[in-house]
């Protein structure tokens, strides 16, 4: 399979670039992912990169979005943080990643089992890392005022979906641009979450049709 192009980037909607991650963790469940040469991928990239989603996943050793999404070289921009939370550094890269580099869609990929989220529920503090939890506490408190009180497995999964939804929320609240962009239909955003069990993405949100067009549908 050949990377993306100018051409190919230029002719993707928000919809078929879902669909293209979609597709992708299909092929990486049933083992049967495209048959790439990443050196040939190298070359074609060399004077520029056309990728058609940026995704916003956790530092996991277990969720790279190139590997879960069966994607290669130049296809998507990837943002890890721990936790898959937002702020300013991140939403700038998404703005670059849109505006700037033409990209159609923006995934926010939550995971089960994620160490970032049971230390937020947890309370823990540990020097830097402790401003970064602070920004699950939004998910904690709505999973809380759901009546989920006793912090057990239920509780953190709870809060990891919510911290998913939050973020994606989030991008569309705190950049002027980006909100921009999907109201005119430029970009779609989705929202998923991947399981460290099996590999798949159970998509939780899409937002890949402009509030006009989802009237009209």
């Amino acid at each position: 399979m050949r990377t993306h192009s100018k051409e190919t980037q230029d002719t993707t909607t928000p919809q078929m670039a879902l669909q293209f991650l979609k597709e992708g963790n299909a092929r990486f469940m049933n083992n049967l992912k495209v048959n790439r040469n990443l050196l040939e991928q190298v070359n074609d990239t060399k004077e520029g990169q056309w990728p058609f989603a940026v995704i916003l996943s956790c530092i996991d050793s277990r969720t790279s979005a190139e590997l879960i999404f069966d994607q290669g070289l130049g296809d998507v921009f990837s943002v890890r943080i721990a936790g898959n939370v937002i702020n300013e550094d991140i939403l700038g890269s998404m703005e670059f990643a849109c505006k700037v580099a033409g990209s159609k869609l923006i995934m926010v990929l939550g995971h089960s089992k994620c160490g970032a989220i049971k230390g937020a529920c947890n309370h823990v503090e540990l020097g830097n890392l402790t401003g970064l939890l602070e920004k699950v506490h939004p998910a904690i408190e709505k999973v809380k005022s759901e009546g989920k009180e006793t912090v057990n497995p239920e509780f953190i999964e709870a809060v990891a979906h919510a911290n998913t939804l939050h973020t994606l929320e989030e991008v569309l609240k705190r950049s002027p641009i980006l909100k921009e962009m999907y109201e005119n239909g430029e970009i779609g955003l989705a929202a998923g979450y991947y399981s460290v069990e099996t590999g798949e993405v159970k998509f939780l949100k899409e937002k890949v049709l402009s509030p006009v067009a989802e009237e009209v549908n």
